[in-house]
């Protein structure tokens, strides 16, 4: 028994076929990469996620301020282990009511005992 040998055109069809598919699937997997890349930028964004770059100014930001709290914390550490250098002076006895011009000055009230 004879196997036919396949002439060149049905080669060249088959290849071109081939090739064809290739494209198909070369472009079905660029879509498909872009869709999922889409959907987890969309998700993030539900999220609130931050960019890394975002992240790491913020955490240099923190320590920084943290540097900075501990240096204040040091400083009235210092100030109370000093004491007061001065109290403040004590309240006057009596109130003095500040005149508003243009105003007269209320009446006394005098209380009356009943007999």
């Amino acid at each position: 028994m004879k196997i036919p040998r396949p002439d060149a055109k049905m080669l060249d069809d088959l290849a071109r076929v081939a090739g064809g598919a290739v494209n198909v699937f070369s472009g079905l997997q660029e879509q498909i990469s872009s869709d999922i890349r889409s959907r987890v930028e969309e998700m993030a964004t539900r999220l609130d996620l931050v960019p890394r770059d975002e992240l790491d100014q913020a955490k240099g930001v923190i320590e920084k301020l943290r540097q900075d709290l501990r240096a204040l914390e040091a400083r009235v550490d210092a100030l109370d282990h000093k004491g007061p250098a001065k109290k403040p002076a004590a309240p006057t006895a009596g109130k003095a009511k500040a005149k508003v011009p243009g105003r007269k000055p209320s009446p006394k009230k005098t209380s009356k005992k009943k007999k």
